[in-house]
């Protein structure tokens, strides 16, 4: 094989063989272990003719899977005309080079594959600037293995006076060039993430703001699209979105939230890959509510929810207040599926993005988190004070009204909720609660969102899985 084949990294329309090495300690699932990377070739656009997987308690330090097993993935290449190799696995480039040799083929291990549908999913310029961050920092350390021009070069006599000596070798200059590239991109990036966290925030001051995460391919753009009527993108293919969207969500005739719709997850992405894509979470981090949407029509639903637990603590979300979607419910195959989410998670609620259901008692649930408390006050407000007063009648439910003209005031008994109570001060000009007392929850009975560390019951703490940003 051309050496010059490491240069094109992309599976479109390749015929792909799937590797996966199972080792102590592994994150991938048992009962499919290449099931995940198979929908990964998918979305790349590649072909999968065949799956391989070995058991090993240590890796080989040349092929990783060992000369055996090596020359018998050459012969499947040869059989099935196989274009490349995707390993379920992070390699060095001395073990890529080295299989390379053996098979006769292109072989890409699981960040390159990830970075290769990154690159073709990134729509903004924030998105682009971080896949070519995570490009970079991929190939610096592999520069050696990668490319085939790394002689010396500007030495000898023929190089003219002050440039003799023992010369600079090509990879010098790569790897000073791409050094230079990942500074320029990390600060560019700094003031993407810098503008982004002051958009946020003040949005934050303003509004509501509901963040849906989830498990890459659970149906989260489908759900934004169901609740604002936004016509994102959708596509059942992990990675159909990269870029975060932030949309008006209605909740009731006089109010109103932010819905965004976030990057998904996948386990085992290197840290690298994590640290270019923080920002694409900052709506998520900042967010008042979290909509935890899970496909539980999937056979790996639980430890899909695991891994999304696990990122949002990793993250700083741990004490943010998330409520599970058990979304899909219109693609279970059997009622004593759903009636264990049921079970286990009694506060999630069963909803489909795809055909509407659940998605009024969400926004209830939604409408009440964002209210909160609601309390009966009695509210001073300068007679003057037409926007203050205008406010509470929009906002608050007014019981009576007690005009004090010697004092240029009206008095104004209302049913407000602890949230509009605090906007009142952003509204109304110096107004005095002369009497408040709690009511009741706004919009019925039933649970609230819990803060993300106690989303999952205590008896799964043994089954947690490594999991990370997509």
């Amino acid at each position: 094989m051309s050496k010059d084949h490491r240069t094109e990294l992309s599976v479109h329309r390749e015929k792909a063989i799937l590797v996966g090495v199972i080792l102590p300690g592994s994150t991938a699932d048992p009962r499919d272990p290449l099931g995940e990377l198979a929908s990964l070739a998918a979305t790349a656009g590649a072909e999968v003719v065949e799956r391989v997987i070995q058991q090993r308690h240590s890796i080989d330090p040349g092929t990783y899977i060992g000369h055996g097993k090596a020359e018998e993935i050459t012969r499947m290449v040869k059989a099935l005309h196989a274009d490349v190799v995707i390993f379920d696995n992070d390699m060095s480039p001395n073990q890529l080079r080295d299989l390379e040799k053996i098979c006769e083929c292109k072989i890409l291990d699981r960040s390159e594959l990830i970075l290769d549908i990154f690159g073709t999913r990134a729509r903004t310029h924030e998105a682009q600037l971080q896949v070519a961050l995570a490009q970079m920092e991929y190939t610096y350390p592999r520069l050696r293995h990668m490319w085939a021009h790394l002689e010396r070069i500007g030495s000898g006599a023929g190089a003219g006076v002050g440039a003799r000596g023992p010369g600079e070798m090509q990879l010098e200059i790569d790897r000073r060039l791409v050094r230079d590239k990942v500074s320029d991109l990390k600060k560019r990036i700094a003031q993407v993430q810098d503008r982004k966290s002051r958009e946020v925030s003040t949005r934050k001051e303003q509004h509501f703001t509901v963040s849906l995460v989830g498990y890459t391919n659970a149906g989260k753009s489908t759900m934004f699209n169901t609740l604002t009527g936004a016509g994102t993108f959708v596509e059942d293919k992990l990675f159909a979105t990269l870029d975060t969207k932030t949309r008006q969500w209605r909740l009731a005739s006089a109010h109103s939230g932010l819905l965004s719709d976030t990057v998904g997850f996948v386990r085992d992405l290197p840290h690298h890959l994590v640290a270019s894509f923080k920002a694409t979470l900052e709506e998520a981090t900042h967010a008042d509510l979290l909509l935890i949407v899970l496909d539980v029509s999937h056979p790996h639903a639980m430890q899909q929810l695991i891994s999304v637990q696990k990122v949002l603590m990793d993250i700083g979300c741990g004490n943010q207040k998330a409520q599970l979607l058990l979304n899909k419910t219109d693609a279970v195959s059997s009622p004593d599926d759903l009636a264990f989410w049921k079970i286990k998670f009694p506060s999630a609620l069963p909803v489909s993005a795809k055909t509407g259901e659940g998605v009024a008692r969400l926004t209830d649930v939604v409408l009440r988190t964002m209210l909160g408390e609601m309390i009966h006050a009695v509210i001073s407000v300068e007679l003057s004070d037409s926007k203050g007063i205008t406010f509470l009648e929009k906002y608050a439910t007014v019981l009576a009204r007690d005009y004090e003209t010697l004092a240029h005031r009206v008095v104004l008994e209302v049913q407000i909720s602890s949230r509009i109570m605090e906007q009142m001060y952003n509204h109304a000009h110096h107004p005095e609660i002369l009497q408040q007392k709690p009511i009741r929850h706004v919009g019925g009975a039933g649970p609230l969102p819990v803060p993300v560390s106690q989303l999952l019951p205590t008896d799964f703490g043994e089954h947690r899985v490594a999991a990370t940003i997509a």
